[in-house]
């Protein structure tokens, strides 16, 4: 059929561009790593143009960068991007709160069976996110974390919020992986309060839900700054 080969590249560019960010997330491509589009071809025995199309996809999202000289390169974040990237999710979550005090999707009412239903959902992805939090199991959390904010986002009714917090916590996490994949241990350094987040909107609290989020960003800020400075 006419339609089926562009099916087939257009999964396979987004499966290319899905493994280079897990690579990405996981510490195997590391910062200042750059490399060609033939090298990543060959690497997954793949042709040239899905592996073009998702390495400028993922330029576009800042998870890759344009290298002049090698073609793709991982981008290196500082600890004064890291502040400027929470300082960001903080005014995207902000803006979500705010529909606490006002009748809105799935806070409309939360005696609906629907809106209790949702909410469980996404406090199921927290617990999943916190117990690999507690054992230190950084790459199960990045997976889970991204997910809990992800659907927590699509609660508010606003699409265009949701995937712009979404793209601010994956770079704020490739952020600051580069210094937790360092450290021989994890466990006990990593935030775990996502049920307590899910909870506090449960009772549309949103001073609580930001009091909540505050010390989240406070814990990484002190966090990756302590480990940069080593």
């Amino acid at each position: 059929m006419p339609g089926n080969g562009a099916v087939t590249r257009s999964t396979l560019r987004q499966q290319i561009a899905d493994a280079l960010r897990d690579e990405v997330l996981a510490g195997r491509l590391q910062p200042g790593l750059a490399f060609t589009v033939k090298e990543i071809a060959d690497q997954y025995g793949v042709s040239a143009t899905p592996v073009r199309e998702a390495l400028v996809d993922l330029s576009a999202q800042g998870i890759l960068e344009a290298d002049q000289h090698r073609g793709f390169r991982v981008p290196e974040y500082s600890p004064a991007d890291f502040r400027a990237m929470v300082a960001a999710r903080s005014l995207v979550t902000d803006g979500m709160f705010r529909v606490l005090s006002e009748e809105h999707d799935a806070f409309r009412d939360p005696a609906d069976p629907r809106a209790t239903a949702a909410l469980a959902a996404v406090r199921r992805r927290g617990e999943e996110a916190e117990r690999a939090a507690r054992a230190g199991e950084l790459t199960v959390l990045i997976g889970y974390d991204l997910r809990f904010w992800r659907e927590l986002g699509a609660l508010f009714g606003n699409p265009y919020l949701s995937d712009f917090l979404h793209r601010l916590r994956l770079l704020s996490w490739m952020c600051a992986v580069q210094h937790l994949r360092r450290l021989p241990e994890v466990r006990g350094l990593l935030w775990s309060g996502h049920t307590e987040l899910v909870d506090a909107l449960g009772r549309r609290d949103a001073a609580a839900a930001r009091a909540v989020v505050a010390a989240y960003n406070a814990h990484s800020l002190a966090l990756i700054e302590r480990l940069a400075a080593r």
